[in-house]
């Protein structure tokens, strides 16, 4: 929900210390082709940055050691809907400056539509897999508040879990996020090399309690606010806020070390949080009309390119710009009073032997 950017920068000391693990595995002969996979790529401009750092990565350790670049296998995954073409179209460019600024012949690209939360890869077919801001992301609405079933209505005047949704409500996004990520993990683990590894970045929180305002939690209140207050204005129907329950979850380090255990085919090498101030959060890609405009539209503008979809697929695109015009004074109202940090969760796992 933020600058991607900013999340590679925090997270690129962790993200070399996972690749030369990788390369090094074990004083073992590094491997002569290594495969590897960034799983909710996108499209656009921030596409090909970890790429990009990784091919730092591996070409430094390989001057280093001094051997020859490896073969690189590249595999950019998301969902059927991603412009692959946006994506495949910029890759010449990228080869050439590959190929010119590292010296780097040997590496090939190809996208892999799919979901991450089921098999993509042949066995063993991977040595090193990233994901950044996409496991936050729920395979869907949890169990049970789907928009046509009997509990869609439980989380009254919410979107997601809040300090008034009933317990019904909160295990319904614990379950689910622990079923999503047990199905993550179980399948990378066939596809991964023994001592092969993960990067794993996403949307968390400090915080063993849900229902407390940590992270991205209060950004979901905020835009509840925002459509309650389209209610008053005979917008939006009550009912509708009533029936939306985001398909999200933030989770907290102890949830996630759960699920690894219980999955049992990986170990936590290292897993820490860091944040993010909503005011430094704001895209550098902004045009200089929006960067005129106040802190809280900017954010606001950064969200509705993250959720516009599904809030226009629940509630129609008449009210967009009057939901994040107001949006944005609802957030520009809150960061005047409290600081306002998202929390990012930052996870990297090894392979069994």
């Amino acid at each position: 929900m933020f600058d991607f950017r900013k999340i590679i920068s925090a997270t690129n000391s962790t993200l070399k210390e996972a690749i030369l693990s990788i390369m090094c595995n074990n004083n073992k002969n590094m491997p002569g082709s290594i495969g590897i996979a960034d799983l909710g790529c996108s499209s656009g401009p921030n596409t090909l940055i970890v790429v990009s750092e990784i091919i730092d990565i591996i070409n430094e350790t390989s001057r280093n050691l001094g051997i020859s670049f490896p073969e690189l296998k590249i595999s950019l995954n998301d969902l059927p809907g991603n412009d692959f073409n946006d994506v495949f179209r910029s890759l010449p460019s990228f080869f050439d400056k590959v190929k010119e600024e590292k010296g780097a012949e040997n590496c090939y690209i190809v996208g892999v539509p799919g979901s991450f939360y089921g098999r993509l890869f042949p066995k063993k077919s991977m040595h090193f897999v990233h994901s950044s801001s996409s496991l936050h992301w729920l395979s869907q609405v949890p169990l049970g508040l789907g928009t046509n079933n009997a509990m869609s209505s439980l989380n009254k005047g919410k979107l997601y879990i809040s300090h008034t949704s009933p317990s019904d409500v909160i295990n319904a996004y614990v379950s689910q996020f622990q079923n999503d990520f047990s199905t993550f993990l179980r399948s990378r683990s066939p596809e991964i090399v023994p001592g092969g590894g993960m990067l794993l970045s996403l949307m968390g929180r400090s915080s063993i309690d849900p229902t407390i305002e940590d992270g991205c939690y209060y950004q979901w209140e905020l835009l509840a606010n925002a459509l309650s207050n389209l209610v008053s204005k005979g917008l939006v129907e009550k009912e509708k806020i009533d029936s939306f329950n985001a398909p999200y979850y933030a989770p907290c380090p102890e949830e996630v070390k759960i699920a690894v255990a219980n999955e049992g085919s990986f170990i936590i090498d290292r897993i820490e949080t860091f944040e993010i101030e909503w005011e430094a959060s704001v895209s550098s890609n902004l045009s200089n009309e929006k960067i005129l405009s106040s802190t809280g539209q900017q954010v606001a503008t950064t969200i509705r390119a993250v959720v516009e979809s599904m809030v226009e697929n629940h509630f129609g695109n008449e009210i967009l710009n009057d939901l994040f015009s107001v949006y944005g004074d609802l957030v520009d109202d809150y960061i005047y009073k409290k600081r306002a940090v998202y929390v990012n969760l930052v996870v990297s796992l090894k392979r069994k032997e």
